[in-house]
């Protein structure tokens, strides 16, 4: 005990430089969606993907992570933070190496996967390192987490112009071949700035893991394979049938487990089930609005990668704009529920007028216009959704509640990507003759349905998200 309070103490010395080293690879973990967006026009061209199919070179990396968030965290607190941020890392590097090289569609979903599986390592063992170096002083930890917080918006935006600019000029496997020499510069510096960890007693949940992240994998499936098949289909049913069973044992697992990897008495908590289902809603229409917007810029009105790119610059920017600027004043004035409310309608809005979209669309009016919008929307959605979700959890329980906001908000991407993708498919197939005209009837219903999972959110917000101003 008393070799732990000097250490509390006595602050890292090298703290700051940490936090910048762990921002930064928070920066590549939110980039790595980002950064290979632009790119999957070429990619489908390059390994013959199909336009359904072409959803897993992002599913496979979000399922992976999400699924696997919940072990990350375990893991970390179980070994030692600095041993399984480096252990991701490490995968994360040469699962890199190998998507970069990837010769057919199966070799990089394989490498995207273990990407995510990484991923899953870096980002909760990060998190908590953060907290263990800025923990004693507040004022510290609020800057710490302000600069933690801008690192991931940055991800995403500059990822999407750095995919373009990588894509157009070199090729899209350098999106990938790109985390190499990073993720070797990460490992370097980590054993200089980074604590070992001490190892701590305790009992790893590994069926709960295999069983939520196998279902997570069997229920994308199903949805995939149901746009092919049939609703009816066995090969439809089953992976559904199997996945949901999945899903069950796990929720008896954490019910009769000593050490859940997940303990369900958390939901207790005022507003944390509303909160994660309302990242849940919001993610399955942001992220498929953004995969779909990116894919009609570049297939319907033709934009080259790096004109592309430029083209969805404004929806991080601006959504980290009004994340600083707009969205805490109006919570502040407001409160969670209308400021939720509020920001899931104009969301929704967004999405029917993305809709509308033709073939002819200008960028100006058609889309710079309702992307302004679903960044204003996303912004005000996301910061209640993410309040609630944390915020109320007992101190004991922040870990826990963090990672299930995070992997509540990847399995929503992944879930949302494949039901919109199976929609938009069934649309492109049903439309005879011209090409283009057919694509963009899928891009039309992928936007419009999108719209509708926004505006169920605002539902949600007004039914169940209780009152209260930050």
């Amino acid at each position: 005990m008393r070799s732990q309070s000097q250490t509390i103490a006595q602050p890292n010395l090298k703290r700051w430089k940490a936090l910048a080293l762990l921002a930064f690879a928070n920066f590549l973990v939110m980039m790595d969606t980002a950064i290979i967006q632009v790119a999957l026009p070429a990619i489908k061209n390059s390994l013959g993907y199909t336009e359904a199919n072409l959803q897993w070179v992002m599913n496979a990396f979000l399922i992976l992570f999400g699924g696997l968030l919940l072990l990350g965290g375990r893991l970390a607190d179980l070994f030692g933070h600095r041993r399984i941020f480096m252990w991701g890392v490490s995968i994360l590097t040469i699962a890199s190496l190998f998507a970069g090289l990837a010769w057919n569609e199966m070799s990089l979903n394989v490498a995207r996967a273990i990407q995510g599986a990484g991923s899953a390592m870096i980002a909760p063992a990060a998190l908590s390192i953060v907290m263990i170096l800025f923990g004693a002083n507040k004022k510290e930890l609020g800057k710490a987490l302000a600069f933690w917080g801008l690192s991931g918006a940055a991800g995403g935006s500059i990822g999407i112009v750095l995919g373009g600019v990588l894509t157009q000029l070199l090729s899209w496997r350098w999106t990938l071949l790109f985390y190499v020499p990073v993720g070797i510069l990460v490992l370097i510096m980590s054993t200089r700035l980074l604590q070992k960890g001490t190892r701590k007693v305790g009992r790893i949940d590994y069926a709960g893991a295999i069983s939520v992240t196998a279902a997570l994998i069997l229920i994308v499936y199903g949805i995939v394979t149901a746009e092919h098949n049939g609703w009816q289909a066995l090969s439809t049913l089953l992976p559904l049938t199997i996945g949901a069973i999945l899903f069950i044992l796990f929720i008896l697992i954490q019910v009769f487990r000593k050490e859940p990897l997940m303990p369900l008495g958390i939901f207790r908590t005022p507003n944390l089930a509303a909160g994660n289902v309302a990242l849940i809603l919001l993610a399955a229409s942001w992220f498929p609005l953004i995969y779909f917007l990116i894919l009609y810029l570049q297939q319907v009105l033709e934009f080259e990668p790096f004109m592309a790119a430029m083209g969805m610059l404004p929806a991080p920017v601006l959504m980290a704009i009004f994340m600083v600027v707009l969205a805490e004043k109006v919570m502040a004035k407001f409160g969670m529920k209308v400021t939720m409310f509020i920001g899931f309608i104009i969301l929704g809005i967004s999405g029917l007028l993305f809709s509308g979209n033709t073939i002819n669309g200008h960028y100006w009016s058609d889309v710079f216009i309702p992307l302004l919008l679903a960044a204003l929307g996303n912004a005000l959605a996301y910061l209640p959704a993410t309040t609630a979700a944390v915020s109320e959890a007992k101190s004991e329980e922040s870990g826990l509640a963090s990672g299930l906001y995070n992997t509540t908000y990847q399995v929503g991407s992944a879930v949302g990507l494949a039901i919109l993708v199976s929609i938009a498919a069934a649309a492109t197939s049903a439309i005879g003759g011209n090409q283009l005209v057919a694509l963009n009837e899928g891009y039309q219903q992928a936007f419009f349905w999108g719209g509708m999972v926004a505006f169920a959110g605002a539902l949600l917000a007004l039914l169940f998200v209780r009152s209260s101003k930050v």
